[in-house]
């Protein structure tokens, strides 16, 4: 699979507590008229946390029926308990063409435990592996000889830096980026990290803006980073709103108020604050996204 361009950390849209299959379908189609270059689902965007095994397997099988063959389908299938996360491997094997899997939460493994839990996914599996480094959320940040470690021994395709950090990304890049794929996990972030040896980002903002996500992009990879600037600093007012609250909450609303899906969430989390709901819509009235 080519990691380059624009994927989209997709919503799983819910419809009083079920999943709303029409929407899910609708979002998919969105995404694909725009330009995105594929999808992820069951990302920490799409809510799996609170999902049970049965409806990620009808995301999977909707969200894979829906595409085709027309782009590339990423599945999120981590789990902080690595037998646990081998079944959801190989469970999503079915339906992806590349697993994302996020380090492992909460037990806070060592740099060593890290290689191991990738390693013990790696062999369950045929698929490349996305590893997800977003230390905000796991509590474990992958560092970049980790990296190159996991590269060298051909255990992961690709790495989904999240961190923030762009010196830890581009000492990645310097490392193991002749090896694998690294994509941004941060929409802010998504030219500062292609400048750097970056091939693309796995994005949020593409649930609402995916011609804009993918259109920058296409530009820095190509070198134009006077263009993606442009793009970059345009969108990033949004990008601050999207994440002003625990995504997938402020997405979620944005969505919403596209008439994409109902603003609906699970429990532990809520919808949008109403102060931060009247920012996010005056903010998308003036970019004429509603």
């Amino acid at each position: 699979m080519n990691f380059q361009g624009a994927g989209v950390a997709l919503i799983t849209p819910f419809k009083n507590g079920s999943i709303d299959i029409n929407a899910l379908k609708n979002s998919v189609e969105f995404q694909i008229s725009n330009h995105t270059d594929y999808i992820v689902a069951l990302g920490t965007t799409g809510e799996p946390a609170t999902m049970t095994r049965d409806e990620k397997l009808l995301v999977m099988e909707t969200v894979k029926e829906k595409i085709g063959s027309r782009v590339p389908l990423v599945i999120g299938c981590g789990c902080n308990n690595t037998q646990e996360a081998v079944v959801n491997a190989k469970f999503a094997s079915a339906y992806a063409d590349a697993l994302l899997v996020v380090t492992p939460y909460y037990n806070k493994c060592t740099q060593k435990g890290i290689v191991e839990h990738y390693r013990a996914i790696a062999d369950a599996v045929s698929l490349p592996i996305i590893a997800y480094n977003v230390p905000g959320r796991t509590g474990v940040n992958i560092l970049p000889q980790t990296v190159k470690t996991l590269a060298d021994e051909n255990i992961i395709s690709a790495v989904k830096e999240a961190s923030g950090n762009v010196e830890q990304v581009m000492e990645i890049s310097r490392l193991a980026g002749d090896k694998i794929a690294v994509i941004s996990g941060d929409d802010g972030l998504i030219l500062p990290i292609i400048s750097v040896g970056g091939q693309g980002v796995i994005s949020v903002a593409s649930n609402v803006i995916p011609s804009s996500v993918s259109k920058l992009c296409k530009l820095a990879l190509s070198g134009d980073y006077k263009a993606a600037r442009e793009i970059q600093f345009e969108i990033n007012p949004l990008i601050k709103l999207l994440f002003c609250e625990v995504n997938p909450i402020p997405v979620k609303a944005a969505c919403a108020l596209m008439g994409m899906c109902n603003n609906e969430l699970r429990l532990p989390l809520t919808v949008l604050s109403e102060e931060n709901m009247s920012k996010l819509a005056a903010k998308m009235q003036e970019m004429k996204l509603i």
